[in-house]
């Protein structure tokens, strides 16, 4: 009986699906957390020329 349980649980797979998507998703975060610094360290160049332009003083961008 206790043997059959134990045999049952070590072949039940079910939870290892949940930690998959947990990983998943956590890369995904990562991934999107990745991509907005970027994004917005050249967002931030991007405004800075602009307020050089409007003040007369060439940026350098083409």
């Amino acid at each position: 009986m206790v043997k059959q349980a134990l045999i049952d649980f070590w072949n039940d797979e079910s939870g290892l699906t949940a930690v998959e998507y947990a990983i998943a998703g956590g890369l995904v975060v990562g991934g999107m957390v990745v991509a907005f610094i970027a994004l917005g360290e050249s967002a931030t160049a991007q405004i800075e020329c602009l307020d050089d332009a409007v003040n007369g003083v060439d940026c350098g961008a083409p």
